[in-house]
Formats: C-alpha cells, structure tokens, sequence
C-alpha cells in the first residue's frame, strides 16, 4: 500500500504557558487519525511575534531581559512529554519546538514515530532577521533525510525552505515526504512549496501557525502586532503533490486540522522527466558539498 493519511495542524501554542500548550499538543493529535502529522514551527515554546527584547544596536533593557527570561523558562530540554504524547495517538508527527540547550535556545523540530521514539531532531540551520537575537544557529550534525515506515522524511523550518543548497542536500538524499513546519503566513508561501514539491520530486507539508492575541499574555508587548486586526498570524498550510497540485490548502483566518491522501507510488512516474540529483543534474559542472559536523552530544 503506498496511499497514506497525512495531516497539516494550523494552530498556536499559548505563549509562556507549557502546560496549557501541551494540552493543546494532545488536543490537536486527537482530531486526526493521519499517520503523519506535521504542526507548525515553535508550536512547542511558541513564536513571540513583534516582540524587540528590548534590544537596539549598542542596547538591551531590562524589561526585555526579563521577557526573554519568560521566553527561555518557556522552552523545552526534555522532549519526554511531547514523546509520550505522540505514542498515546500512535503516529509520526513532525512538531516544531524552541530547544532550551545549555544558555542558548534553538529553534528546532522533532520528527517522532508512533511509538515515541525521537527519529529526528533538527534544528534551524539560519534564524531568519531579528530571530538571530534570540535563537542560536545549528549546524550539519543532523542535515539528514530520514527512512520511516511511510517513506523518507525531511525537515526544512520556515525561511530554511529559501537556501537553495539546503533543499538540494534533502533532495540528495532522497527526500519523499518534504516537512515544512513555518510561521510565515503570507500569500508567497505556497508558491514556494509548490515550487520545492516540483522541483523536488516529493510530497510536501507545511503547518504554518494560526494565532491569536489571546494566544499571548494579556502583558505581551503589543507595539509589533497589529493595531486592530486580532489575527496576529494568520495561517496559509497546505499539502502538496510531486507534480505541484494542491492536495490541501493553503487555509486562512482559522484554526484548522487539513487532510489529504498522498501516494507515493506516484514518485517513479514523477522521475521520469525531473530529478535534479540524478539524471537532470550536471554534476560535471556544478557539485554540492556539506559539511560532516560530529554528532551533538
């Protein structure tokens, strides 16, 4: 059988508040019997949009210091209880977390099987703008692709999706079931994932966040919201196919759970005429390396 259930979750996290973020983790599992559920990035730790920290060139506060002490409190060093979450629906989920590792917090996402094993743990290789504030950087240890009882599963967080060579490493590897957990809610997204499931070859999710003001504390600094607007990120997931239809999406101005029936047999018909790392590259004029990091401790 090569058709599977997979699933895109458009929802927040509450900010600063795990548990009740967790419970929204379990909730959203529980509305889908997908064998693969992909949410969005920084769903587990959430995504402080608009926030300065306080920081300008040559300047920090104390006021932002302090939000940022909230944010780092709020981040994750245990992925225990997201794993045993995961086995209680028994399914693959893809789920974005900010990492709290030694001082630094890391953007990251975790693939888990339906058991609760951690497969992958992958952390954004570029924080986007101002995210390089607060966010460190990763590395290539866990640049991978990785093989699970529904195919071969890659991961590429938000703006990672616009470094070229990075896709073209997952492509290297053989990607099939393209993973992209994001915040970015604008009309140019789902072109873009799109374009990466045709020039790819492969399926691709993508979970963007829905959220909110009340999704953020009532004390949150609202100077980098919108004025009026309770939507403070408005969405856009989608699922599409190897040859760029759209199975699902993209979805705006709600919460919502989308399906969608993805048949990897199609993959061997989709080679015929594009693989960009076997017969349609030119590797006698362009190569690609990347760097063996060793494995993160």
């Amino acid at each position: 059988m090569t058709t599977r259930r997979v699933a895109v979750v458009q929802a927040a996290p509450r900010l600063f508040d795990p548990p009740e973020t967790l419970r929204r983790f379990e909730a959203l599992l529980a509305r889908t019997d997908a064998e693969l559920v992909v949410l969005p990035e920084a769903f587990i730790g959430g995504y402080p949009k608009g926030t300065t920290f306080g920081a300008t060139v040559g300047g920090r506060t104390d006021e932002g210091r302090a939000l940022f002490a909230r944010y780092r409190r709020a981040a994750v060093d245990d992925f225990d209880p997201i794993r045993r979450a995961v086995a209680a629906r028994n399914t693959h989920v893809v789920v974005g977390v900010i990492e709290r590792a030694g001082h630094t917090l890391y953007c990251a996402a975790l693939l888990i099987a339906p058991d609760g094993t951690l497969l992958g743990h992958h952390r954004k290789l570029l924080p986007t703008g101002t995210e390089r504030l607060i966010w460190g950087r990763g590395d290539a240890s866990d640049v991978a692709v990785i093989d699970t009882d529904l195919g071969r599963v890659g991961m590429a967080i938000c703006w990672e999706n616009y470094m070229p060579l990075y896709r073209a490493e997952l492509y290297r590897q053989g990607v099939e079931l393209y993973c992209a957990p994001t915040v970015d809610c604008r009309d140019t997204w789902a072109p873009t994932m799109r374009h990466i499931a045709v020039e790819g070859r492969c399926f691709v999710l993508s979970a963007t966040q829905f959220a909110v003001r009340a999704d953020y504390p009532d004390d949150f600094p609202t100077d980098g919201l919108p004025t009026e607007d309770p939507v403070v990120i408005r969405g856009g997931s989608c699922v599409v196919d190897p040859f760029g239809t759209l199975l699902a999406g993209p979805v705006f101005d709600r919460e919502d759970v989308l399906e969608a029936d993805v048949d990897l047999g199609l993959l061997d018909g989709a080679y015929l005429d594009l693989d960009v790392s076997g017969h349609y590259a030119r590797p006698d004029l362009f190569q690609l390396t990347t760097a063996q990091a060793a494995p993160r401790v």
